[in-house]
């Protein structure tokens, strides 16, 4: 029995040594690490995403205002057309028997206009002298208005039929390139109600334009004369380079999606860019290069009072924007001023120099050995609980 008490004993001094060990032995050597980066120059950009469409940037839908039987075709797709080139013809059989018939009844109204101011003219000079009647006189004049106003609608109507034989020829309104053509030889066109399309033209395809749909939360950044990148699926491995031209006001609203168009332009010199491609674009919002930047990070760096040394001075300034120099056993606040900032750097105006040291981060480690990396630098803090044995030299 006596010696199983001295078993027990021993196993209960065993395990209250563990315990002992565990919780204060067990105890890491807290350092505070501090990450220090140097005041350099780079580029701040910030940029913004949209889909958009290739378009010519002068298109033009050629129609006719007649009705009639396609007669001729004088271009096809990709044709290069001038202003002023006849393009198509209408038959014309119908307009020229049109105009003629109102020619004939403007040359009756004429005939009778002719006779009723012979006839007014005549009457007039009896009713002046008093010779006849009141009635006869005013029934003269009636009849001479209403032969005028009849010979003044024949002769628009006349000149109603000579347009619309001159509109059985279409021109082209534009110098370009036909993108379309949407009739052929013998077919019919119906301009009843609305204009029908025959061909799309395009003015000049080396210099198009993007229209991309930017989301409502983007297009407050979005300006004229920013810079514009974007690709297309034709040719994934070229980068086209655009200018921001236009924005337009008008909301367009797509399942419960509020987007604004941007019209962006584009040089098309090897006219790899088509009509109706899709584009990728990329929207430089921000950008400046080669400026003076920090860490937006550092900006918001404070040491704590409580975690570094009691040797260590804190010297801090009153300014709204500030950052840190670690010099030796002295952290020293130094006042600048910023401008534009992506949220990863920010620029500095002015307040400090180029190369200079800065804090932009401090951490509590749980290594007792020193960083090798020239930016890291570390520093035991008096507040933190030391591991028995900790300060041996090794």
């Amino acid at each position: 029995m006596k010696k199983k008490k001295v078993i027990i004993g021993i196993v209960s001094l065993l395990i209250i040594g563990g315990l002992v060990w565990y919780f204060l032995g067990k105890t890491t050597n807290h350092k505070i690490i501090y990450d220090t980066v140097k005041v350099s120059r780079s580029n701040i950009n910030q940029s913004i995403t949209a889909t958009g469409t290739v378009e010519p940037v002068t298109q033009v839908e050629v129609g006719t205002q007649v009705s009639g039987i396609v007669n001729k075709l004088y271009v096809d797709y990709n044709s290069e057309v001038k202003k002023g080139q006849v393009i198509a013809e209408l038959d014309k059989t119908n307009l020229l028997n049109e105009l003629a018939s109102k020619r004939s009844t403007m040359a009756n109204a004429k005939t009778q206009y002719d006779y009723q101011l012979r006839n007014y003219t005549r009457l007039k000079t009896l009713f002046d002298k008093k010779l006849i009647a009141d009635t006869e006189y005013e029934t003269a004049l009636y009849n001479y208005e209403t032969a005028k106003n009849s010979y003044d609608i024949s002769r628009n109507d006349v000149a109603k039929a000579e347009t619309d034989l001159g509109y059985a020829t279409i021109y082209s309104p534009i110098d370009g390139v036909v993108l379309s053509r949407a009739v052929e030889e013998g077919q019919t066109v119906a301009a009843s109600f609305s204009t029908p399309t025959l061909f799309t033209i395009a003015n000049d395809l080396t210099a198009m334009q993007v229209v991309a749909d930017v989301d409502e939360a983007d297009i407050g950044d979005v300006a004229e004369g920013q810079r514009v990148s974007f690709t297309v699926d034709a040719f994934p491995n070229d980068v086209f380079d655009g200018t921001v031209t236009q924005v337009r006001q008008q909301a367009t609203t797509t399942s419960n999606v509020v987007t604004y168009e941007v019209v962006i332009s584009a040089y098309n010199p090897d006219l790899k860019l088509k009509p109706g491609l899709t584009a990728n674009t990329t929207i430089f919002t921000l950008e400046k290069n080669n400026i003076i930047t920090v860490p937006t990070k550092a900006l918001r760096f404070t040491p704590v009072e409580s975690l570094v040394s009691s040797n260590t001075e804190i010297v801090d300034v009153q300014a709204p924007q500030k950052v840190w120099i670690h010099d030796g056993n002295r952290f020293i606040a130094q006042a600048v001023e910023t401008g534009i900032s992506n949220g990863v750097l920010t620029e500095i105006i002015s307040g400090i120099d180029e190369g200079t040291s800065i804090v932009s981060d401090m951490k509590v480690g749980e290594t007792a050995t020193p960083a090798t990396n020239g930016n890291r630098q570390t520093e035991s803090s008096p507040f933190m609980p030391q591991r028995p044995g900790g300060n041996r030299n090794r």
